[in-house]
This record gives C-alpha cells, structure tokens and sequence, in this order.
C-alpha cells in the first residue's frame, strides 16, 4: 500500500523535502510507519524517533491523540503530516 506523508516546518528543511510516498505493508501502524520514514530520512531520526508534544502528527487531518496514538493503523492512501508547534511568548 502507498501513504503519502508531507512534512511542514523545521521537519521539510531537515528532511529536504515536503512530501514523501512511502510504500508499506497493508494495515502498518503508524510506529512502524515513522520508523520507514526515519530509513528513508536519517536526518530525521532525531526529530521523529519518539515524537515529542512539540510535535503534531495528523493521520487525514486528525491528530493521533484522538485516534490511537502511535498504535494508529495506518490504510492505504491515507494522508500523513508532521507539523512542528512553536511556542513563545
């Protein structure tokens, strides 16, 4: 199956790119899925390897706080997006 996966933020400049197809197994969870983008992008083992609340993680729109976290499955054609959170003030 084919998911696609964008990267917005600090996440495209460390990755060298916005988008990303990946091809998994059918019905992968998205633990196992960021471990593939980390083999495709080892620039982003740091950033992604235990994803931080620094972090936002959609699965079609959706944050995986709602769903089931990095036990989310993943289907075929769903839409990935890391996007970073800043904070200041």
């Amino acid at each position: 199956m084919i998911v696609s996966v964008k990267f917005v933020g600090v996440f495209r400049s460390l990755s060298g790119k916005s988008k990303l197809g990946l091809k998994l197994a059918k019905n992968t969870i998205l633990r196992e899925v960021i471990k593939k983008i980390i083999e495709e992008s080892p620039q982003l083992t740091q950033a992604l390897s235990n994803p931080k609340p620094n972090m936002l993680v959609l699965v079609n729109g959706r944050e995986i706080s709602v769903l089931n976290g990095l036990e989310t499955v993943v289907k075929a054609g769903d839409e990935l997006v890391f996007v970073p959170v800043m904070h200041g003030g």
